[in-house]
């Protein structure tokens, strides 16, 4: 898919119509200021590359909440502009920019919420959501014709997206920090051709082990296993010969009978009384993980970060990600995970009702026949005898419980860990596509990178106890800040290459910001000879006095920004 148009507009007029073309496209920042003190930093550059990214299912907050706009008022300016004039962003996306009748995929939204919410799909409507996963679930069956939970329409996109901090320093780490290698695995597999389904559920995995292995830690400071086993060997022997016992003494049928009910009894309710209390025991883990979960929350003061970022962003001009920003993803996240824990409360709560229910009918059941029993009469040393049992059978309902418990849970840990070498084998077993794959992708990707700087730049897949992931290495060592972005543009740009050999569906535009921080040398390299020569659109919002003196700007240009001609025209 290619970017055809980008529209800004409200329900009565056109504010800007941006058209892409195949190559450079350039939005070009011609602030020109003798004295030097204008930047060009608010001409809302940047945000073109945050609105097509807004269509793509991004929250668009950082469109009016960015470095670009630096003072309070002019993010109060543009936030209110956006909201109180109905502004909708439309974005075309195009199968073949030369083939009239080639499909496209035609988004809107705007920055309104509820019922007055506009997110349209070809003319479909969809509800926005915390995570918007009809939205981009959507997407991702139309650009990439894929149903799959794993990864994620946003992951998949992340490196074709460099705007912000982390995705403009990391070539392939793109997805938030605190994101799991379960997670890039799926995304680096999916990236190469080799769809991996099971990620999610290898995910869900781990987490249902260390549900099991907290359990087995609480059960341990009872007793383990081998404690329990030995235990009721001792126990079944005492009542084997107590039970001798009070058979020499010779009571009448209904006696024997009453007896034999109320020790089933007994041992009904001391078996239940335990089931209740692990199932309680669970609840607590459960509820712990939760609170554990909710003290994660970041709950900060909010004011006092603005002012530090405030403060920071004097020093250091190119900070992409605002602090609101990533405490809301963080606690999404975590929303996430408190919603998978704590699925199972409902029904664990059901099943104590149930259970102390039928003690309640049980201990009714017991005071009945012992009452029987005491009008029947009993020897002394009889009595004994059976006070005896009666404390051997309960502490085997007890012990029979926990162990219960722990073959359960131990045999929950086998098959969960049974399942997931299964998903490691089907893994495994795709290791020499893997490396096919990556050998092909570093035909591109070392060609690319000695045209920019002589040496050549190799992907590599690793395997650890967590599954593959990539790394990139070079010969010099890690490079620097240009250089880095010279490896991200040669890593984004053979992905096109590598993805069209094979018919892989890709992104077949990139949106690169901080492209002057490159050398001036692999500049005009890379946009006077290398992109010309691949099936993309670079799209680059750049200062006009950074670029070299032998880029043709006009030949590249889709968009010319001013103090005066800023991107919302406000």
């Amino acid at each position: 898919m290619f970017l055809k148009e980008l529209h800004i507009h409200n329900e009565s007029s056109l504010i800007r119509k941006l058209k892409f073309h195949k190559g450079i496209n350039l939005i070009i920042d011609e602030t020109e200021s003798d004295d030097k003190k204008e930047s060009g930093n608010s001409v809302g550059k940047t945000t073109v590359l945050r609105l097509i990214d807004f269509c793509l299912g991004g929250k668009g907050k950082n469109i009016y909440t960015d470095p670009e706009f630096k003072d309070k008022g002019s993010v109060s300016t543009i936030e209110n502009f956006l909201k109180n004039n109905n502004i909708i962003i439309t974005l075309i996306l195009k199968d073949d920019l030369y083939i009239e009748s080639s499909d496209e995929i035609i988004i809107r939204r705007n920055f309104l919420l509820r019922k007055d919410k506009i997110q349209e799909i070809n003319g479909e409507y969809f509800p926005e959501t915390t995570k918007n996963r009809a939205f981009t679930q959507k997407l991702k069956e139309l650009v990439f014709h894929s149903t799959a939970s794993k990864p994620t329409f946003r992951q998949i996109i992340a490196k074709n997206i460099r705007d912000e901090k982390s995705r403009l320093q990391n070539t392939i780490k793109v997805l938030h920090p605190t994101t799991k290698q379960e997670e890039y695995e799926a995304l680096y597999f999916f990236w190469l051709g080799i769809p991996l389904d099971e990620a999610e559920r290898k995910q869900r995995l781990h987490s249902l082990i260390k549900i099991e292995n907290t359990l087995q830690k609480r059960l341990k400071k009872e007793h383990n296993l081998s404690q329990i086993e030995q235990s009721l060997i001792i126990i079944n022997r005492n009542i084997e010969k107590l039970e001798k016992s009070k058979k020499q003494f010779n009571l009448n049928k209904d006696y024997e009978r009453d007896l034999e009910d109320l020790n089933q009894i007994k041992s009904q309710i001391n078996r239940i009384s335990t089931k209740v209390g692990q199932l309680e025991l669970r609840k607590e883990l459960i509820l712990e993980s939760k609170e554990e979960l909710e003290k994660e929350v970041a709950h900060v003061n909010i004011k006092q970060i603005k002012q530090l970022y405030a403060e920071a962003k004097l020093l250091i001009s190119n900070i992409q990600k605002t602090f609101e920003e990533t405490l809301t993803f963080h606690n999404e996240m975590l929303s996430e995970k408190k919603e998978f824990i704590t699925k199972e409360l409902p029904t664990i709560e059901k099943e104590i009702l149930s259970l102390k229910s039928n003690i309640k009918e049980l201990v009714t059941k017991e005071e009945h026949i012992s009452s029987l029993l005491q009008k029947t009469g009993a020897f002394d040393e009889l009595e004994k005898i059976i006070l005896e049992l009666n404390k051997f059978y309960e502490q085997k309902g007890n012990f029979e419980e926990q162990k219960r418990l722990w073959e359960s849970s131990n045999s929950n840990i086998e098959n969960y860990e049974k399942e997931l070498n299964d998903i490691e084998t089907k893994i495994i077993s795709k290791e020499e596509l893997l490396k096919e794959r990556i050998e092909l992708f570093n035909r591109y990707f070392s060609e690319i990178s000695q045209k920019l700087y002589g040496e050549q730049f190799i992907l590599s897949a690793d395997r650890n106890e967590k599954g593959y992931e990539l790394n990139i290495s070079t010969i010099s060592g890690n490079p620097g800040t240009g250089k880095k972005k010279g490896q991200i543009a040669a890593f984004d740009l053979a992905y096109i290459q590598f993805a069209d050999e094979l018919s892989i569906d890709c992104l077949h535009f990139i949106l690169h910001d901080q492209i002057e921080n490159i050398h001036d040398n692999q500049i005009t390299n890379l946009l006077n000879k290398i992109v010309s020569n691949i099936n993309c659109q670079y799209i680059l919002p750049v200062l006009q006095d950074k670029l070299p003196e032998d880029i043709n700007v006009d030949e590249f240009r889709i968009l010319s920004l001013s103090q005066n001609n800023k991107v919302f025209r406000v």
